[in-house]
């Protein structure tokens, strides 16, 4: 056995580091989630995701991961056969339209191909619209912050280019490595359904999921023939009312919620998304300063949450990330689908700070110089004057 002293850098992009502010909640004992206190506490943690979500309208919380509120958003809305266009900017846009495919939705159809450097593209998504006269596609599903890359869809813009051609189609938009990290406004940027999960801009260990949903989303759940139990909306938001759940909830990750929702308004959002910008730009500084390449092409579309890095040709990121692991005990995030080899990812974001940044940057540059890649030295130093 490797003997490993202090503490271990979990970088890869969720889940994250769990704050110890938020161990110590869930360590609490668990309470009757039919009596007066659960019910206050329910009450308590709706209202304040509320603000995390920029929505004034319900959130729907699932004890599930991630996948788990992708399945609700659709299964809410649509209906066997309905086409859903999707934009393929990474892995886990894939992951949904083929989930979306499983489902029994049209979902290849209006599927705009892409090559993982760029977000969804608004003249894009306007050009199919437009061409869709008779309005049979009923939604459209966007990676906000693209896990896999590193690449963040400009949501306003897509918001923009659906309105300008009148067109009916619902907006689902995956927050999972966004919310909490990179500035997000449901209500103001139009969209329907909004997806998230509790690891990564939450600072929670895996196991809880949401829906924010719209007035629109709403009134198309009424007459949605997907087959649906447990993630139908209306039975949770009307047990929600009385401070309760149609099933029974994981307790203590609520109480580990509300605790990240107290430090997220402690700090304040702005100062959130500024702190994560910030740690995004000195990670990108050091790259480039090692001499090698941001897989985002797009500088309106770099990620504040992570930085996915493309190796040199020749050069294998998972033999690097095992070497990092190995000798400074540090895990990245692996390159996903296409990507598999060719690209390591740095994750920056939930409990961080500009300390923990500079010691994975000094873990990255000491992997890449063990690895024998041909960089530079003055990565570190590059993203250290970001810093200051």
């Amino acid at each position: 056995m490797t003997l490993r002293t202090g503490r271990h850098f979990l970088q890869i992009p969720g889940p994250t580091n769990v704050p110890d502010r938020v161990l110590r909640a869930m360590a609490a004992p668990t309470i009757d989630h039919r009596g007066p206190e659960f019910a206050e506490l329910t009450k308590r943690l709706l209202g304040a995701l509320k603000p995390v979500f920029g929505t004034a309208g319900p959130v729907v919380v699932y004890p599930a991961s991630g996948t788990g509120a992708w399945e609700a958003a659709l299964v809410n809305t649509l209906s066997p056969g309905d086409r859903v266009l999707s934009f393929e900017t990474g892995h886990f846009a894939v992951l949904w339209r083929e989930m979306a495919r499983g489902l029994g939705l049209d979902a290849d159809t209006d599927a705009l191909p892409g090559d993982w450097r760029h977000g969804a593209d608004p003249e894009a998504l306007a050009e199919r619209l437009a061409a869709d006269t008779d309005h049979r596609i009923k939604a459209v599903c966007v990676v906000h912050n693209e896990t896999s890359t590193g690449v963040t869809s400009r949501i306003p813009e897509l918001r923009a280019a659906i309105d300008a051609v009148g067109h009916p189609a619902l907006l689902f938009v995956d927050t999972i490595s966004s919310l909490g990290s990179i500035d997000y406004r449901h209500d103001e940027w139009g969209v329907d359904v909004t997806v998230a999960g509790s690891q990564k801009g939450l600072m929670l260990p895996p196991g809880l999921s949401f829906n924010a949903v719209s007035d629109k989303a709403l009134a198309a759940s009424r007459t949605a023939r997907l087959p649906a139990s447990f993630w139908r909306w209306q039975p949770v938001i009307d047990a929600n009312a009385k401070g309760a759940f149609p099933y029974t909830p994981a307790t203590n990750l609520l109480y580990g919620l509300d605790e990240a929702l107290r430090m997220l308004e402690e700090e304040g959002l702005e100062n959130v998304f500024a702190r994560h910008a910030r740690h995004a730009a000195a990670t990108r500084a050091a790259v480039r300063g090692w001499g090698l390449e941001v897989l985002c092409a797009d500088e309106r579309e770099h990620s504040g949450s992570l930085t996915a890095v493309l190796m040199p040709e020749g050069h294998d990121a998972d033999k690097l990330r095992k070497v990092i692991l190995e000798r400074f005990d540090m895990s990245l995030g692996s390159g996903l689908g296409r990507l598999a080899g060719r690209v390591f990812r740095i994750g920056h974001l939930g409990n961080f700070n500009d300390l923990t940044l500079a010691g994975t940057l000094a873990g990255v540059q000491m992997g890449l110089e063990l690895s024998g890649m041909p960089v530079q030295r003055r990565g570190l130093e590059a993203a250290l004057d970001v810093l200051r």
